[in-house]
């Protein structure tokens, strides 16, 4: 009888309900703080966010849970949630295990690209070069960022893809203006970018693997040029620019 209670207790309905909303309350603030809305060290209320989405605190305070876990946001006991701080050292850290999954994707992609797969990097490739044209910063960082992600999704290893996407996230508080500070390293990119798909689509695992590694190095190599020109201090808090 107390196991009949406890089951009738529970509403299937009700959990679901619960769980899209924290995953929903999650995917908005997350966006907001990729999309630099929200910057390394800004409070996060718990109130004010469920007005602004109008739901009630509890998923709210899940949805905290779930970021911080993802490695966005911190917990500071009687002080509140905070947007997460990532410093130039642990940014080369992130920089350092991304070279390794995207070199590992590369090779894993190229054994199996097909048609469709690659339709779609062009897709990115020619989004790149519309954003490069009209000189849009934006949009060239959410293509360059798509391309990457369709790379890493096409390998087809999804815990690969999981960790991959955690550390995206996480350099994503790492704000960089790369692209800026280089009045050519949106061509020098779209090159790379171009050269790479031409590998995958040459099947050719190793070569795709290789250009990978020096595109992650290079982009490492130009946030660090644009802290020293931004930010001597370490952490730069501007408009975001590539996932390079």
């Amino acid at each position: 009888m107390t196991e009949n209670m406890q089951t009738a207790s529970v509403d299937p309905i009700e959990v679901v309900r619960r769980h899209s909303l924290t995953a929903l309350v999650r995917d908005e603030i997350e966006r907001h703080i990729t999309e630099g809305a929200l910057a390394p060290g800004d409070k996060l209320n718990e109130a004010d966010w469920a007005t602004r989405l109008q739901v009630s605190r509890g998923p709210v305070r899940e949805a905290f849970r779930a970021l911080e876990q993802a490695g966005l946001v911190r917990t500071e006991k009687n002080r509140g949630v905070f947007v997460r701080t990532v410093s130039l050292a642990e940014a080369d850290e992130i920089y350092a295990v991304r070279a390794v999954l995207e070199e590992a994707a590369c090779r894993m992609l190229a054994a199996r690209i097909d048609a469709p797969r690659l339709a779609g990097l062009r897709e990115w490739l020619d989004a790149m070069r519309e954003a490069l044209d009209a000189n849009d910063h934006d949009a060239y960082t959410r293509a360059n960022v798509a391309f990457h992600d369709a790379i890493v999704a096409g390998s087809g290893n999804l815990k690969l893809y999981e960790t991959y996407r955690r550390l995206v996230s996480e350099l994503s508080l790492f704000r960089r203006a790369a692209l800026v500070v280089h009045a050519d390293a949106m061509e020098r990119s779209l090159a790379e970018h171009r050269a790479i798909l031409t590998a995958l689509a040459s099947r050719d695992a190793e070569h795709a693997a290789a250009l990978m590694h020096a595109h992650v190095n290079g982009g490492l190599q130009r946030a660090h040029a644009a802290c020293e020109t931004a930010a001597p201090l370490g952490v730069v808090q501007v408009l975001p620019a590539s996932n390079d």
